[in-house]
């Protein structure tokens, strides 16, 4: 694939840096733990000019099998973070992010490590860290995030930032929406979506009056496309609009689907929230190409009429915008524990580019930076 139109591409923020004595798990949680990851971030420009990365820290146990048992980090609203043991000849370990429970006669996982937010304050151009803002942490405070919390996404509306959550827990997978005045202290407003959706991004304007969001309801069971179509059953990304940002009402038409003469012929979903350019709306998001255990994640992009973003004016569906780049990574790469993934969960405009923030690897927040012209129609 050739990338000459990406003017710079670093990584920014890295396992390395974050502190664990800062952790929320420390208070109560007795297992050393380490950082598995800190990756997938949010992007906004808060007021002062700088951005703001709201980074997933995945922390993960040191010794997750003992006594020939494997252990997840769980959240107990009683008493805090603790760990529980599964049989390890019931379980199936061969995805490095979660585990499979064979106990049970339907398909159950436990995951291999447990998230919560740090945001992470840049420069202006996102080429130095300013500020780490440990006392700004969102960990979990509700069952329903009992297993953490995934993948923010954040979009500015309404002179405030707004931002989903994906959360975890054994009661349902849902997705949670924060607001805050400042980008850096959130109120929780509760759970939007409960229908196992995990990539939930929302226009960053109103459209005829109304809020608008990218969504991707996930299922165990999908019914076979014709032979005739052009699309692979599975998740695909639908369009909801609200009233209010809190009831969400699906669309009745499908929205983008999974392309038979695509690479991505796995999966795709949402990756950053919908910026309005002079051309339309653009959104990047994810495909995934079925390929090994988990598959291989890139970077695709789709422009959306300004006022009917159900029309697609322009997608590259079939040319990746990005791609796992191993150089990115030789620095970490002794932590290195998947391949070929590029996750991309934020944007902002500087100047006459867009600054692009993505997770590299489940490892590292990445950094690319490309013309706004590129996007054009």
């Amino acid at each position: 694939m050739s990338s000459d139109y990406i003017k710079s591409d670093t990584l920014i923020f890295s396992p390395d840096d974050v502190d664990l004595s800062f952790s929320p798990m420390h208070q109560t949680l007795k297992e050393g733990t380490y950082v598995l990851g800190a990756f997938n971030p949010g992007l906004c420009r808060l007021k002062n000019g700088n951005l703001l990365l709201m980074v997933r820290v995945a922390e993960a146990l040191k010794n997750p099998v003992v006594n020939d048992k494997v252990h997840a980090i769980r959240w107990d609203k009683e008493q805090g973070f603790v760990t529980d043991g599964w049989n390890i000849a019931d379980t199936n370990m061969r995805d490095p992010r979660q585990f499979t429970i064979n106990a049970y006669k339907f398909k159950v996982l436990a995951l291999t490590s447990l998230s919560w937010l740090l945001p992470v304050e840049l420069n202006e151009d996102a080429t130095a860290i300013n500020h780490i803002h440990y006392d700004k942490i969102i960990a979990p405070k509700f069952t329903s995030q009992e297993y953490g919390i995934e993948d923010a996404r954040i979009s500015f509306i309404d002179n405030r930032y707004c931002m989903t959550t994906c959360c975890v827990s054994s009661e349902r997978h849902s997705t949670m929406l924060y607001v805050s005045d400042d980008g850096l202290n959130y109120t929780c407003l509760g759970i939007v979506l409960d229908h196992q959706n995990k990539d939930m991004l929302l226009f960053e304007g109103k459209i005829n009056n109304k809020y608008y969001a990218l969504t991707r309801p996930l299922g165990e069971c999908y019914f076979a496309s014709p032979p005739v179509s052009l699309y692979h059953p599975g998740p695909g990304i639908q369009l909801s609009s609200s009233p209010d940002l809190l009831h969400w009402k699906p669309s009745d038409h499908p929205f983008i689907r999974a392309n038979k003469q695509s690479s991505s012929n796995s999966k795709i979903g949402g990756g950053t929230q919908p910026v309005l350019t002079k051309d339309g709306w653009l959104m990047l998001y994810h495909g995934v190409e079925n390929k090994g255990e988990v598959g291989v994640y890139r970077t695709y992009w789709a422009l959306l009429d300004k006022d009917e973003p159900t029309k697609i004016l322009k997608q590259s569906e079939h040319q990746p915008l990005l791609e796992a780049n191993a150089e990115l990574t030789l620095a970490v790469k002794q932590k290195i524990y998947l391949n070929d993934i590029v996750f991309t969960t934020g944007i902002a405009m500087h100047k006459d580019d867009f600054i692009i923030a993505s997770g590299e690897l489940d490892l590292a927040c990445r950094i690319t930076k490309i013309s706004q012209d590129y996007f054009s129609i």
